[in-house]
């Protein structure tokens, strides 16, 4: 068990190093955006590789911290009973959660979305606009990586939720992360 822990963990402290890094990058994000619209509106002049790069950033922050969102317990749950639940009962109903419509859902993301991400990264995938950015398979990338992740992260949910029902964790099974 001890082992487990060791591997949640680490899961754990990938996810929030991931995590920290993508809020610092949604500043960039915003100003990027607010540089598109005063380009475009104040001064009538469109950018396309600029416009391109708040909404690809935009897309890439936001699966890829999805993971993060799930460890600091930030996602959107349909909680009318799960919050009513004891320590055990939420655990039981993680390790459903992520052994039955988690895993088979990012199985599905995955192996659906593959065979587009590795014709775009053999073809190195540039945007379809003029102008645009050179590197779309970027942004497809995301998508698996964002299976990945989210796929450990239930992992580590699953993991620390089996703690709390073996009795070797007294804390809820996902613990919140400190935003310093």
């Amino acid at each position: 068990m001890r082992t487990l822990g060791a591997i949640a963990g680490a899961i754990d402290f990938f996810t929030d190093c991931v995590g920290r890094i993508l809020i610092w990058a949604m500043p960039f994000v915003v100003v990027i955006a607010a540089a598109v619209v005063i380009l475009r509106y104040g001064f009538a002049i469109g950018l396309p590789w600029l416009s391109e790069s708040f909404v690809w950033l935009n897309g890439i922050i936001f699966t890829l911290g999805a993971a993060y969102l799930m460890r600091s317990d930030s996602h959107v749950r349909v909680d009318v009973l799960f919050s009513r639940l004891p320590a055990r009962g939420k655990a039981i109903v993680n390790i459903l959660g992520v052994l039955v419509l988690l895993w088979p859902s990012m199985y599905v993301v995955a192996t659906s979305g593959w065979p587009a991400v590795a014709r775009s990264l053999r073809s190195l995938e540039a945007s379809p606009t003029m102008d645009g950015l050179p590197f779309l398979y970027v942004l497809k990338l995301s998508v698996p990586l964002f299976c990945l992740m989210v796929s450990a992260q239930g992992l580590s949910l699953a993991i620390r939720s089996l703690e709390t029902l073996v009795g070797r964790r007294r804390a809820e099974p996902l613990q919140a992360v400190r935003h310093d």
